[in-house]
């Protein structure tokens, strides 16, 4: 299994992959309080959900550049190295938010529950795009 990360600064996403590594669901939205209590909550999640990869979405420019989102998502990463054996890979995100917010564009999720959802969906983009890139 593989655990995807859309790592935020009010919220991060989570999503999972299917034990073939096929498709990915969303799973969860986590508050973030502080880096350190999301890198907890991550390596829990990989923990409960036998995760082997823990996917994050890297946040870069459209010139392939790393600005400052970049910077803190890659801090982020080297906190949870120090936290966990489980291998972690950081992944291209570019346009997944605006993948998740043209889906919910599509079906007419609205309000409250497109706060709330946006996150664990740009999480499953981030992860069915690295499952995709594997076949």
């Amino acid at each position: 299994m593989v655990l995807g990360v859309d790592f935020g600064d009010a919220r991060t996403g989570f999503a999972i992959s299917d034990e073939l590594m096929f498709l990915a669901r969303t799973l969860e939205v986590f508050p973030n309080r502080k880096m350190s209590d999301v890198a907890k909550r991550t390596v829990l999640l990989a923990k409960e959900n036998k995760a082997d990869l823990i996917v994050i979405g890297l946040p870069k420019n459209m010139d392939g550049t790393i600005g400052d989102r970049g910077k803190k998502t890659k801090q982020f990463a080297d906190m949870l190295k120090e936290m966990t054996d489980t291998e972690i890979i950081l992944w291209d995100e570019r346009l997944t938010t605006v993948s998740a917010h043209n889906l919910m564009n599509e079906t007419n999720v609205r309000g409250k529950k497109r706060k709330e959802s946006v996150d664990k969906i740009a999480a499953a983009f981030i992860l069915q795009s690295y499952l995709d890139s594997k076949r």
